[in-house]
């Protein structure tokens, strides 16, 4: 121990690094001092990798990691983190480990690393609660972000190839920390105080391929040229888009003509096309020729050529799906019972019920059109993964460039996680439930050993989807 005569001895705890003078304490956690300056907090790299350690714990959670470590390796993702840079490889990949496996928040990192094979696995990480913000700030850098994702895909191309068509959406973080990105949203006519997130997935995998954020109160529709120009920066060149509604604007229509990018998307009712087109063709729509079946519903869809902008033609594929004109026109003679409705009004609202009219630069046939622009589900699917099983939220950081480093994490995170689940497609096995087993299988630790226990029933399922045998001895 080092101590400073004033009036009195002060003991300023463990020692770490004596010529940089940086010292750990119940009290402080991990600091530097030094005679000059007094107290401070040490720069990140300065930190050494071992910092002091509790008594480690002899019995330990070990499946869930184990089988994810197997996932990051065997997938690539392992090497695409070694090459972020990041000096302490061990704290990084914990971390992704802790956003994957865990929903607590991150000051609780350093007692589940303590209980888990994430221990053995990467026992030089440094995860105390004072350095998880200043790590999340060094790992959001764009630099880092940038060298991400030209790994990340570079690597997704040499897998599965490099797929035409993209998926493109956005979702809201709500957020009431006071920083830049907080803004308040009015989406679908819903206010809320929130950060804006854009995933931008593949169109044949459904893996997310690119993120990006923006204040809450920008709207989707301006969001659609800065995207695709970040695409083309990492060698995206994208050839077809699939758009939720919000990106529909007469500009964006003409950005994507302009670029070659063909696309698929709706059109919201309140347009003046979309209501000339219900005018002239939905009334004679319901003929044989029209029908159309979508898994297990059925609509009529009727296609006609039409012009989106000046010069620029497309496709409008008018539908009427049945199921659900039969549950609105229900509803409607409810009401026209009890506010005593006439013949004509209900006729007039009858006719846009159970309507939807979808566009495309290129012809696609009428049983393919509903196939191509459902794949859209894949990425609210994605956002689902991220909300509930990677940290994405709630929001826990009040600095933006925590926050980047808080999205790379839960980016990667997601990646993971879809990994995983669709190995779990077809199955009785879901994410949540695989999580909650493997973490259930316990190993023993031994100064020169970890000793796996006996898996059972529901763990082994979970090691035979990923063709893992479980060890019965590894060497530390």
């Amino acid at each position: 121990n080092l101590t400073l005569l004033i009036n009195e001895t002060v003991n300023l705890g463990r020692v770490l690094d004596k010529q940089k003078g940086i010292f750990k304490n119940r009290e402080r956690g991990i600091f530097q001092f030094t005679m000059k300056d007094g107290y401070s907090e040490p720069a990140i790299e300065d930190v050494p990798d071992t910092p002091v350690r509790g008594k480690e714990q002899l019995i330990v959670d070990f499946g869930d990691t184990f089988l994810l470590n197997h996932v990051l390796k065997t997938s690539g993702m392992y090497d695409i983190i070694g090459a972020l840079g990041y000096r302490n490889t061990d704290t990084l990949l914990t971390m992704v480990s802790y956003y994957v496996l865990c929903s607590h928040a991150n000051s609780h990192v350093q007692d589940w690393w303590e209980g888990n094979y994430a221990r053995i696995l990467y026992p030089k990480a440094v995860l105390d609660s004072r350095r998880i913000s200043e790590f999340l700030s060094v790992i959001g850098n764009e630099q880092v972000i940038r060298i991400f994702f030209q790994c990340c895909l570079k690597h997704l191309f040499a897998v599965s190839g490099e797929s035409e068509g993209i998926l493109i959406d956005s979702t809201g973080l709500p957020n009431s920390i006071h920083f830049p990105l907080t803004a308040i949203s009015n989406h679908n006519g819903e206010l809320h105080n929130e950060v804006r997130l854009i995933y931008v997935t593949q169109q044949d995998s459904g893996m997310p391929i690119y993120f990006r954020y923006c204040p809450g109160n920008v709207i989707d529709t301006s969001t659609l040229t800065r995207t695709i120009e970040e695409l083309k920066q990492y060698g995206v060149n994208t050839k077809f888009a699939i758009l939720d509604a919000g990106y529909y604007t007469d500009e964006n229509i003409r950005l994507l003509y302009d670029h070659k990018i063909s696309f698929v998307t709706r059109l919201k009712g309140n347009r003046r096309i979309c209501r000339d087109l219900v005018k002239a063709h939905v009334p004679t729509m319901e003929t044989k020729e029209n029908l159309v079946r979508y898994n297990s519903r059925y609509a009529y869809i009727s296609c006609v050529a039409c012009e989106l902008t000046e010069g620029h033609r497309a496709y409008a594929y008018i539908g009427v799906d049945i199921e659900r004109k039969n549950s609105e026109s229900r509803k409607t003679f409810r009401k026209a019972y009890d506010q005593k409705l006439s013949n004509d009004e209900v006729y007039q609202t009858m006719q846009s019920q159970g309507v939807f009219i979808l566009v495309s630069s290129r012809r696609i046939a009428k049983d393919k059109i509903l196939p191509a622009y459902y794949t859209r589900s894949q990425i609210e699917q994605v956002f689902d993964i991220g909300k509930n099983y990677a940290q994405m939220l709630p929001v826990r950081v009040h600095k933006e460039e925590a926050f980047r480093g808080h999205l790379l994490l839960t980016f990667m995170a997601t990646v993971i996680c879809k990994l995983i689940q669709d190995k779990t497609q077809h199955t009785h096995i879901t994410l949540e439930s695989m999580i909650v087993n493997l973490r259930n299988h316990t190993c023993k630790v031994y100064p020169d050993a970890v000793i796996v226990q006996e898996a059972f029933k529901k763990v082994n399922d979970c090691y035979k989807l990923f063709k893992i045998t479980c060890p019965v001895q590894i060497h530390r």
